[in-house]
């Protein structure tokens, strides 16, 4: 099992908290559950989620049509999403047993 680590910054967090919670399905078919939604003490727009993955590489390709939708086809969120893969703030990486 894997871990997805994702920084975002939303508008607004509760518009878009349901509207993240509406994509659980789609997360469900790419590997992803589990998510953990963490809310900056000093802005709760500023979030990091984490993510257990069971494949990486369905992972990957998720992740990136994310990122799509979410910086340029959804107005609850900013353009500051951080999912790239390989990005400082973002990363699929193994967890230790």
């Amino acid at each position: 099992m894997a871990l997805m680590v994702i920084h975002h910054k939303v508008r607004d967090y509760t518009v878009w908290r349901p509207a993240y919670d509406a994509h659980e399905s789609n997360r469900v078919g790419a590997g992803i559950t589990n998510g953990r939604v963490y809310r900056k003490a000093e802005d709760p727009n500023d979030l990091v989620i984490l993510l257990d993955v069971a494949d990486v590489a369905k992972a990957r390709v998720w992740a990136s049509c994310r990122e799509r939708k979410e910086n340029y086809a959804e107005p609850t969120t900013s353009k500051s999403a951080t999912i790239k893969q390989g990005d400082h703030c973002l990363g699929i990486v193994r967890r230790s047993a």
